[in-house]
């Protein structure tokens, strides 16, 4: 071949899978313990009404479930700062004081004046 290359055999690519596959074995990593992810929602489904299966006794695993209700807590209970930008807006909010129609400085109902009468008697006669 031309540049001096020779073409590669069969064994020569054995060699080569051979190398690849203990790079992969070398850098493999089994993970056998199971966690929650904590960004995903759980469905629990129970059994069926009609099972006459009896219901397994096992003892309970707290940090499955104290970890299954931390991932559905609010975040403002779950953390004590704001994590993102938009979690700032309202982390630190009351309630709103109680909305009082008397008040003119925060109460802007509909007034109609000459204009807006106009408009609607413009509006009526046109239909």
């Amino acid at each position: 071949m031309a540049g001096g290359r020779q073409e590669k055999d069969l064994v020569h690519l054995n060699a080569i899978h051979v190398e690849n596959v203990k790079k992969e074995r070398r850098y493999q990593k089994l993970h056998t313990e199971f966690s929650i992810n904590p960004y995903r929602k759980i469905h629990v489904l129970p059994d069926k009404p009609m099972c006459r299966k009896p219901p397994e006794s096992l003892s309970e695993d707290t940090t499955y479930i104290d970890a299954y209700r931390r991932v559905r807590m609010a975040p403002i209970l779950k953390y004590p700062r704001p994590i993102t930008e938009s979690q700032e807006i309202g982390w630190f909010a009351s309630e709103l004081p109680p909305h009082d129609r008397q008040d003119p400085r925060l109460n802007f109902p509909r007034r109609k004046t000459d204009i807006t009468q106009l408009a609607l008697f413009v509006k009526k006669r046109g239909d």
